[in-house]
């Protein structure tokens, strides 16, 4: 990668939404202009979780990760940015594609929560049944 360009990639997970951008530089993580560490209150599990795609590819200190995440919470958010990094790798570099794959880390987790329906008290909770 040249000075200052970058690799973009979106994931997403429930309601999160994460632009993320790879460059080449030395494993700073930034998520909306925070450090990692910070913005996850240094949840441990979290943060592993965000450098799963780095430690299975041993890229750890390689890139610098920039992203932008919105909507959801904590850990549909951790969830949105490795699935952007997973992509944005598999960009970078081909042939890391068929790894990251069968670890199952460029793939969509697509539950999402279901909507509340009309005339019951949940998206599938209904009133108490009465027999007598």
């Amino acid at each position: 990668m040249a000075k200052n360009s970058y690799t973009y990639a979106l994931g997403r997970r429930k309601s999160a939404t994460a632009r993320v951008r790879l460059s080449s530089g030395k494993g700073a993580m930034t998520v909306n202009g925070k450090p990692a560490a910070e913005y996850f209150a240094d949840s441990k599990h979290q943060l592993n979780k965000l450098q799963q795609p780095f430690t299975l590819l041993d890229l750890n200190d390689k890139y610098d990760v920039s992203a932008v995440v919105s909507g959801g919470g904590h850990e549909g958010q951790v969830e949105a940015i490795r699935l952007g990094i997973s992509k944005a790798l598999a960009i970078v570099n081909e042939d890391l594609k068929s790894t990251l794959k069968r670890a199952d880390l460029l793939s969509r987790d697509s539950r999402e929560k279901e909507r509340k329906k009309f005339g019951l008290k949940g998206a599938r909770k209904q009133r108490q049944f009465t027999k007598r």
